[in-house]
């Protein structure tokens, strides 16, 4: 704990920003379009809270919430969504994670949105297309957070 409030850190700093979140948001959507797809898109700030969320004309109502927990998935630990798949095989260390924390989605799309020195200040989740799509549309997002 901080001995004095001018040791608390900038928000900025630690929490994704409204104006990151727009950024992401709109980079993840230009993606989406130039691809020819429609995805839904979600931004959770630090805390895991939905802080920016888009659903393209005509994408899928069921990637609603498959995007909303991919951003969460990738914000309650720090990870790309897909790595978190790999682990979770049977027989893998984290087999059977995907029932915890009211539903996690374990294929790619989600990643963590750091600053340029590690600090995770939010995470994105896309869906709408194959998995594959659904990572290059989170990544254009994150890119544009960053």
């Amino acid at each position: 704990m901080p001995d004095t409030l001018t040791e608390i850190k900038d928000p900025a700093t630690t929490d994704i920003t409204v104006t990151k979140a727009r950024a992401a948001v709109d980079a993840a959507r230009r993606t989406a379009e130039e691809i020819d797809t429609k995805m839904d898109i979600a931004i959770v700030d630090a805390g895991g809270n939905l802080k920016a969320f888009l659903r393209m004309d005509g994408a899928w109502l069921g990637s609603i919430d498959i995007s909303i927990k991919k951003a969460k998935t990738a914000r309650f630990f720090d990870m790309p969504t897909g790595e978190i798949g790999k682990l979770s095989q049977p027989g893998g260390p984290l087999f059977g994670i995907e029932h915890s924390n009211d539903g996690l989605i374990t294929f790619p799309g989600g990643l963590p949105i750091t600053t340029p020195d590690g600090t995770v200040i939010g995470a994105i989740g896309v869906s709408g297309s194959s998995v594959e799509n659904d990572h290059t549309v989170a990544a254009a997002g994150v890119n544009a957070a960053t």
